[in-house]
C-alpha cells in the first residue's frame, strides 16, 4: 500500500480516494451534541412527532433581513434547528423559506391588508428603534420576529419566535423600574424553539382534538371578561359549555373541566359531580376567588373597603384533594402600578399618577415543572394564598407564587389606596414565595367515600351509565389557582375587551395567557413534548467592560499575531532552504 502510494501517480490515487470519501459521506449523517446542557439535541417526542409526518409542512420563517445582532442570533438558532428537524423528517417532508411579507408589495393598503391577515392567525409585529453609535440618530425598524406553518388543508398555525419570559437586570422594586436583560431574554427565547415548533407541527397533524368544557351554573361569567380565554381556546381545543345544574360531566367526552371565577355556593350534588367526574379520568382547572375583593368596588367607595369570604362552599372538596385555599389577600412589593388621581392640573383635569398597588403582585415559577418553565411574569388581581394538605398518594407541585417581599392580609382584610402608609408597614414585608397555583397529581379519593348510599349510587348509575367510584381508577390532574382574574380580562369603553394579563393604560401583556394554554395542555396532552420545554440554556457572555478596555490588545493579537506567525514560518523555511542548498 505505502509502494501505491509513493509511486509516480500516488497523488492521483490519493486525490480519487479522497473525493470518493466526500462523496459517500454525504450519504451518512453523524452529528455529536458536545454542549453541556444539550442544545442541539432533539427530544424524542418531538423525533416521534417528526417521524410520524405522512405530508409536507411548510415553514415560512419571517424573521429575516437586516435585523439588530439579538435578532440575528435567534434567526441563525431557528435555522440550526430546522435544519435538524428536516433531516429527522427525512429531508423531504419539511419545507423551509425565509421571506419577509409584503417585500415586494408596493401598495401600502395592499400591504396593511396582508399585514392585518397575518396579524389575525397570531403572526406578531415589533418595531424596533436602533440608536447609531456615530450619529446618534434613531432609525425605526418593522421586525417579525414569528415563523408560520401549513400542512395540507388545516388552518395555518403562527410561532412567535419571541420568549413569553423577559429577563430583567438587578433593580430595586422600591425606587426602579425594571430594565430589560435582551440578551437573556433571547437567550431564553432559543431555548423554547424546538417545543413551539414541535407544538405547532403536531396542533396541525393530530388527528384527535381535545374537548374543553366551560363549567356554569354558579355565577361564573359568561361575558366579555371571558372572551380572551374562550378566542385563546377555540383555536386549539374543541371548547364546550357545560352546566353542572342539568347533568354530570363525561370525563369520555370532556378532556378537561374548567372552573372560572364562581360566585355562587356550591350544592353537595354540585360537588358530587365534579367529584365523579375526577374519579372516572377527568381533569380540573380551578380559577377561584375565595374572597370578594374587586377594583371597582374601590371606585365606588373612593377610599376603601373589606373583603370578605364568597361563602363558595368548596373548602371540604378542595382540602380532600390535597390544597386549601386560605381567606386572605397576598400583596408582594415587586408588584404592578395603577393610576390614581394626586391633584389637579392648572386646567381644573385630575392629575394621574401611577403608583405601586401590592394587591397587584407578580406571580413567578420558582421551580422546574414543565408548565411555568422559561415563563414570563403571571399577573394576578387581589389572589389569595394557597396551602398544601395532607393527601394520601397526591403529589403536590407549586407552579406560581410571590417574591421575596410578601405578606397576606388575613380576611376580613381592608382593602385601601394606601395599604402601605409607613415604614413599619414596608417592614411587615417578610415573606417569600406565597404559593398561589398548586397542580396536583394521583389517584384521587372521592370526597363522598363512605358517604353515599345504594339510592344515590343507583341514581348516579342511571344518569351517567357509569357505577359510583371511590377512588380514581388511574392517574388524575388538577390545577387549583387562588385568583380568577388570572384568566379574565378586562373591558375598555374605547377598546373593549383586552387581552388577559393587560390592565387598561399599561402598554405590557404579562404571561397569564401562556400560563393559562400550558395549563390546559398540560392536563390534555398525551405527546410528552414538555419535556423540551424544560431545555435550559446557559448564557455564556463576555465582560463587555473588559472588553472595551482591552480591545486594542485583542485586535493585536487576533489580526497582528497571526502575520507575524507567518512571516517568521516563512523565514525560517528561507533558512532552512539557503542552509541545505547553499552549497
Amino acid at each position: 500500500m505505502k509502494k501505491l502510494f509513493e509511486g509516480k501517480f500516488g497523488w492521483v490515487l490519493a486525490t480519487i480516494l479522497l473525493i470518493g470519501l466526500i462523496y459517500f459521506s454525504n450519504w451518512f449523517a453523524l452529528r455529536a451534541d458536545l454542549t453541556a446542557e444539550k442544545r442541539f439535541t432533539i427530544t424524542n417526542a418531538t423525533k416521534k412527532i417528526l417521524n410520524d409526518l405522512d405530508s409536507t409542512v411548510t415553514i415560512q420563517i419571517f424573521l429575516t433581513g437586516d435585523l439588530p445582532a439579538d435578532y440575528r442570533k435567534l434567526n441563525q438558532s431557528v435555522q440550526d434547528l430546522l435544519s435538524e428537524f428536516k433531516s429527522l423528517s427525512g429531508g423531504s417532508l419539511i419545507k423551509i423559506s425565509f421571506e419577509k411579507p409584503g417585500e415586494s408589495v408596493k401598495n401600502d393598503t395592499a400591504k396593511v391588508i396582508l399585514y392585518d391577515s397575518l396579524a389575525k392567525l397570531g403572526v406578531v409585529f415589533e418595531q424596533s428603534a436602533t440608536v447609531s453609535s456615530e450619529t446618534e440618530k434613531t432609525t425605526q425598524q418593522l421586525i417579525i420576529p414569528s415563523a408560520l406553518l401549513s400542512y395540507k388543508n388545516q388552518k395555518p398555525v403562527a410561532v412567535d419566535l419571541r420568549s413569553s419570559k423577559k429577563v430583567f437586570k438587578q433593580y430595586n422594586v422600591l425606587t426602579e423600574d425594571p430594565q430589560e436583560d435582551v440578551e437573556a431574554t433571547r437567550n431564553a427565547a432559543e431555548a423554547l424553539l424546538e417545543y413551539k415548533f414541535a407544538n405547532a407541527i403536531d396542533k396541525l397533524t393530530r388527528k384527535n382534538i381535545p374537548t374543553v368544557a366551560y363549567a356554569v351554573g354558579n355565577g361564573e361569567p359568561i361575558d366579555l371578561k371571558v372572551n380572551d380565554l374562550g378566542e385563546s381556546l377555540r383555536n386549539e381545543y374543541r371548547l364546550a359549555v357545560f352546566d353542572l345544574k342539568k347533568g354530570y360531566p363525561d370525563a369520555s367526552m370532556i378532556d378537561a373541566l374548567m372552573i372560572v371565577k364562581p360566585t355562587l355556593p356550591f350544592t353537595e350534588e354540585d360537588k358530587l359531580k365534579i367529584d365523579q367526574y375526577l374519579m372516572h379520568g377527568g381533569k380540573i382547572i380551578w380559577f377561584v376567588d375565595k374572597l370578594y375583593a374587586e377594583l371597582d368596588s374601590l371606585k365606588r367607595n373612593q377610599a376603601n373597603y373589606t373583603a370578605y369570604d364568597r361563602g363558595l362552599d368548596l373548602d371540604d372538596l378542595l382540602f380532600k384533594y390535597g390544597v386549601r385555599i386560605n381567606g386572605d389577600l397576598v400583596q408582594d412589593l415587586n408588584c404592578s402600578k395603577i393610576p390614581i388621581v394626586v391633584g389637579q392640573n392648572a386646567d381644573g383635569s385630575p392629575k394621574m399618577q401611577r403608583v405601586p398597588w401590592p394587591y397587584y403582585p407578580f406571580l413567578s415559577a420558582h421551580g422546574d415543572n414543565p408548565i411555568t418553565k422559561n415563563l414570563d411574569r403571571v399577573l394576578p388581581l387581589f389572589p389569595s394564598s394557597i396551602d398544601t394538605v395532607k393527601a394520601a398518594g397526591i403529589k403536590k407541585t407549586v407552579l406560581l407564587s410571590s417574591d421575596t417581599n410578601s405578606r397576606s392580609l388575613a380576611s376580613p382584610a381592608m382593602v385601601s389606596v394606601n395599604s402601605v402608609r409607613s415604614e413599619e408597614d414596608m417592614r411587615s414585608f417578610t415573606k417569600s414565595y406565597i404559593p398561589v397555583a398548586v397542580l396536583l397529581e394521583g389517584k384521587f379519593n372521592s370526597f363522598f367515600n363512605n358517604r353515599v348510599s345504594n339510592n344515590l349510587s343507583d341514581s348516579i348509575l342511571r344518569a351517567t351509565g357509569k357505577a359510583y367510584l371511590n377512588k380514581a381508577e388511574k392517574t388524575g390532574k388538577q390545577i387549583v389557582v387562588a385568583d380568577a382574574d388570572i384568566v379574565t380580562n378586562e373591558v375598555t369603553q374605547t377598546k373593549g375587551p383586552l387581552q388577559m394579563g393587560m390592565l387598561a393604560m399599561e402598554n405590557y401583556r404579562f404571561a397569564n395567557r401562556e400560563f393559562f394554554l400550558n395549563s390546559i395542555d398540560y392536563l390534555v396532552s398525551t405527546n410528552n413534548l414538555f419535556e423540551s420545554r424544560n431545555k435550559e440554556f446557559v448564557l455564556r457572555l463576555l465582560d463587555k467592560k473588559k472588553l472595551q478596555q482591552h480591545r486594542t490588545e485583542w485586535q493585536l493579537i487576533n489580526i497582528g499575531l497571526p502575520i507575524l506567525l507567518i512571516l517568521l514560518l516563512g523565514t525560517i523555511y528561507q533558512w532552512r532552504r539557503k542552509k541545505q542548498f547553499g552549497a
